[in-house]
Parts: structure tokens; C-alpha cells; sequence
């Protein structure tokens, strides 16, 4: 009896011991990988997190761990690259859906808009502007993409182009939307990142385009990072994952978009088949890329702006008057079909 104490104390210790080895490592850890990677419940994990919490070593967050202080720091790409895998394969074969032929769009840095443009690559007549060498590589071989890199300087843990030379690059584009992805999303602040050179380029992204696209998953719900780069008010849709059933902090999250006229698509657990033409038209999505989706609309005669750049001119849905340049295969984003039409709207004020 005695024997089996001291083997069940040291196996949680060494176990709170890599939980929060990871923490550390990556900055924010979702529940269900340090589940994985311990090869316990999630109920264990939980429990464990909060032992730790108690001992002041990390803060919870919706659906996992995250530093000490509020604020996650910004872990590197090869951390990154091994975190929620399912859920951002999921979230960019969504996203991908939402793109038409013809388009021209910016892609921002991270690991879920690499996802998203090994989809683009499918795409047929498709510009992609992007600061990321990661997403220019997952296009570099798509014979019917053209890919245009900015300027600017590389920052190593990223693979992506910052600084003044970047967003030089981006003053006077026009496209119809942009995907971009960052540390945290919350409905307070928006989007925002743990690197001021790279919310800065995030935010000359945002400028250049018609509809802002947020790709996060989950465990991104409700952290808050030091540099803010998309408000709430700017970002048309967010297309993320089914967050877990006891996650109801996320869920109220969601919630608190929605109401500030946020279009929200959640891909739920039939996404990540790959399949199919990057695109949707005739108005609609083909079956194969047909998902269980739960769409949001926004708010009913909610007024969205996009702050324009030096030179820049309005783009659809932006008060633009009769005559001014019009984008190619510029359909609005509330108009594509999904699966299904969640019960989660926005709550009557």
C-alpha cells in the first residue's frame, strides 16, 4: 500500500513536471495536447493545471495553460507547428472554401495560414500576397497561383518579412480579404500578437483589404497579448474549431463576437478531409468540401469599417460610390452557403 502512494505521488509529480516543462517551452498549451503528450485524461490534465496555478507556476486559460502574468509570450514555429494540429487542418479547409477563383487575397504569417495556402494552391487564377516565406513555399509549385512577397526584413522564429519594408511594400494594394492568424483573440481587444514588428505588418495587411478573415482555433479564445493588431470591429469572420464541451468560458467568447457583429464559422469534427477545389461557386460549397459548420451571422445593420491606407480607395462593403474600382470575383463573404446555421446567434440587446 505504501509502495503504491509513493509510485502514484512521483508519477503525478514527474507528469506536472513536463506539463509545465511545455508550458514553458511554448508559451500556451492546449488541454487536449498535454493530454496527448502525458497520455492521460484531460480530466487529469485539468486537474494537474490547477495544482499548478495554485502554486502560481501558470495561468489557466480557455481550454489550457498558458505563462504566469496574462500576457503569452510568443513561442517559435517548431513549437507551434506541433500545437493543435487537427483543429487548424480543420479551420483552413474551411477558410479555403470561402476563396473563389480569380480572387486576390493577403495571407498573413502563422502556422494555421500555411495550412490555409497549401488549400490556395488549388485555387485557379489565384494572387496571393503574403509576408510569410512559409506560405510562399506551400504555393511555390501551384502552376496557376502567383505569388507576391513584400519587402522587408526576416524575422527568423516566423519565417516572415517585418519592418518599415514590408509595410512600404503594401501601401496603395487592394484586395478582396485577408487571412490572418495571431497569439490571442479576445472580444475585448480583437487579434493581437506577442511582436510589435509583425502586428505591424499584420495591421498594413488588414489596410489593404476589402474583408478581414481571423484563423484561430480554440486555444486561442480569450488570450490577450501585449500588441494589438485586428480590433473586434474590423474582423468580418472568424473561422475556428469546436471548442470542447466543458470549455464553456470559450463558448461565451464566441458569444461576445458574435455580438459585436463578428460572423463566426466553427468547422466541426467532418472538416480536414483536404479534398477538393479550393473555391465554392454557383453558389455552392461542393460536397467535398462540405462540412458540419455552426455560422454566426453578425449583428442585423451592423456598419463595419476597414481603416484605409495612403492612396487606398473603398472597397466593397465600405461605403464605396458608384464608379470606384471594383475587385475581381469580389462576392461578399456573407453570402456563401454553409452546412448548417448554428442555434448560437447573436443575444437580443
Amino acid at each position: 500500500m505504501r509502495v503504491g502512494v509513493t509510485v502514484g505521488f512521483v508519477f503525478a509529480a514527474e507528469r506536472r513536471q513536463l506539463i509545465l516543462e511545455m508550458v514553458r517551452a511554448n508559451g500556451a498549451v492546449s488541454l487536449r495536447e498535454l493530454a496527448r503528450v502525458v497520455q492521460t485524461s484531460e480530466v487529469t490534465v485539468r486537474r494537474d493545471v490547477r495544482a499548478l496555478e495554485a502554486e502560481g507556476l501558470l495561468d489557466r486559460r480557455h481550454g489550457g495553460a498558458v505563462l504566469p502574468g496574462g500576457f503569452t509570450r510568443e513561442s517559435g514555429f517548431p513549437q507551434k507547428s506541433h500545437l493543435a494540429t487537427a483543429e487548424k487542418t480543420a479551420i483552413a479547409d474551411l477558410a479555403a472554401s470561402f476563396v473563389d477563383e480569380g480572387e486576390a487575397v493577403v495571407v498573413g504569417a502563422g502556422t494555421t495560414t500555411q495550412e490555409l495556402a497549401r488549400r490556395l494552391a488549388r485555387v485557379p487564377g489565384l494572387t496571393v500576397v503574403t509576408n510569410s516565406l512559409l506560405v510562399a513555399q506551400a504555393l511555390a509549385h501551384a502552376n496557376r497561383v502567383e505569388v507576391v512577397m513584400t519587402g522587408g526584413t526576416l524575422r527568423g522564429s516566423n519565417y516572415a518579412l517585418v519592418g518599415s519594408g514590408a509595410e512600404q511594400s503594401l501601401q496603395g494594394l487592394r484586395v478582396t480579404r485577408a487571412f490572418l492568424s495571431g497569439s490571442g483573440l479576445t472580444a475585448e481587444r480583437g487579434l493581437s500578437t506577442s511582436n510589435m514588428l509583425s502586428a505591424s505588418v499584420d495591421r498594413a495587411l488588414v489596410q489593404a483589404a476589402a474583408e478581414v478573415v481571423v484563423l484561430a482555433d480554440h486555444t486561442k479564445l480569450g488570450t490577450d497579448t501585449m500588441f494589438q493588431t485586428v480590433p473586434t470591429d474590423v474582423i468580418t469572420r472568424l473561422v475556428t474549431d469546436e471548442p470542447p464541451g466543458h470549455d464553456d468560458r470559450a463558448a461565451t467568447e464566441l458569444q461576445a463576437l458574435a455580438d459585436q457583429g463578428v460572423h463566426i464559422s466553427v468547422a466541426g469534427p467532418g472538416a480536414g478531409s483536404g479534398s477538393g477545389p479550393g473555391g465554392a461557386s454557383g453558389g455552392e460549397v461542393p460536397s467535398s468540401r462540405r462540412r458540419e459548420v455552426r455560422d454566426v451571422p453578425p449583428l442585423p445593420g451592423q456598419r463595419r469599417s476597414i481603416p484605409l491606407g495612403p492612396g487606398q480607395s473603398p472597397g466593397p462593403g465600405q461605403g464605396g460610390q458608384p464608379g470606384a474600382p471594383q475587385l475581381r470575383s469580389a462576392s461578399g463573404m456573407g453570402d456563401q452557403p454553409t452546412a448548417r446555421v448554428a442555434d448560437l446567434a447573436p443575444r437580443r440587446r
